[in-house]
């Protein structure tokens, strides 16, 4: 009998292969969800077992030596095996199906469409009816499948589960702060007009207002269709906008939009972006989707610019 010499821990292998793929070890830390040292240790640990020295360290960087080039092509091979068969199975476990999302505008195209080619990659066999409406799709009719909605997590008859928490603080194009004008207290935003988009149930200007203190009642508040025209009034200069950073991430990084009070945010886990549906047991593509939106919002939280 042939006797085999038992394969190295997984867990150091997909270390391996992530690092091996990024050439970066902090890269592969934030697509495998743990620390940078927990990559090295896994990594240390498995050029322990193999005898061999996979990486070089460089002083800002790392390289492969040519047994890890040679170790990473098979390694690398296995796991997109891996990969095809598990995705090959789960689509056959789901089945095609059709799976209708109701989702606002703004979140629609600011932050889920870049994401969706990645999600129609992993499942092929889904496809995606997305409802971009002002209107709130009535879930417990099972008007959709599943939702996704910005609040506190109170909706009736509906199963509510956190996609991600919402960061919250006003933000202006540098163009309204021209000339000295900038606010130093939250009182100094009744100079300005403040940008509200409409909602049945608006919260977020008067939690931040609670938040820090300050009266809204003699704001002059313009009121517009949604909050992707929040933001359009907010970047041509019209006034201030409450912004939410998950959306304005792209604006915020390239200058567009600036905080006008960077020490008045309020950081509230229980306001954020829900994923609702229908109580009872969902479907197999719903809880599919639900559960890859949750790691794409996990990643989100490691680099808002992915």
């Amino acid at each position: 009998m042939r006797l085999f010499r038992s394969l190295p821990p997984l867990l150091s292998l997909r270390a391996f292969e992530a690092a091996a793929r990024h050439l970066s070890f902090s890269l592969a830390a934030a697509e495998l969800f743990v620390t940078q040292s927990a990559v090295s240790h896994h990594i240390q640990k498995l050029e322990a077992d193999l005898g061999v020295a996979l990486f070089e360290r460089r002083t800002r960087a790392v390289a492969l030596t040519p047994e890890g080039e040679a170790y990473y092509a098979n390694v690398h091979a296995a796991f997109e095996l891996l990969r095809g068969g598990t995705e090959a199975i789960r689509a056959q476990a789901i089945g095609a199906a059709t799976l209708t999302v109701g989702v606002l505008a703004s979140f629609a195209t600011r932050w889920l469409a870049p994401r969706l080619p990645a999600f129609s990659a992993a499942y092929p066999d889904i496809t995606l009816q997305l409802r971009p409406e002002i209107a709130l799709a009535d879930v417990p009719a099972g008007a959709v499948d599943v939702a996704i909605r910005y609040g506190r997590g109170r909706w009736p008859a509906t199963r509510a589960r956190r996609l991600m928490a919402e960061r919250l603080f006003p933000v202006c194009a540098p163009s309204l702060l021209a000339g000295g004008s900038r606010p130093r207290r939250p009182q100094d935003l009744a100079r300005f007009p403040i940008l509200a988009s409409y909602s049945k149930n608006a919260f977020e200007w008067d939690c931040w207002a609670r938040h820090v203190g300050l009266d809204l009642g003699a704001m002059q508040t313009v009121q517009l269709h949604d909050y992707n025209i929040v933001v359009e009034a907010a970047l041509a200069g019209q006034g201030i906008a409450m912004g939410r950073q998950r959306l304005i991430a792209g604006q915020l990084e390239t200058g567009a939009l600036v905080p006008v009070l960077p020490d008045a945010v309020l950081d509230d886990d229980r306001i954020g972006w829900w994923l609702v549906s229908p109580k009872g047991t969902p479907k197999r593509a719903a809880s599919a989707f639900c559960d890859w939106l949750v790691q794409a919002a996990e990643k989100d939280a490691l680099d808002p610019m992915h």
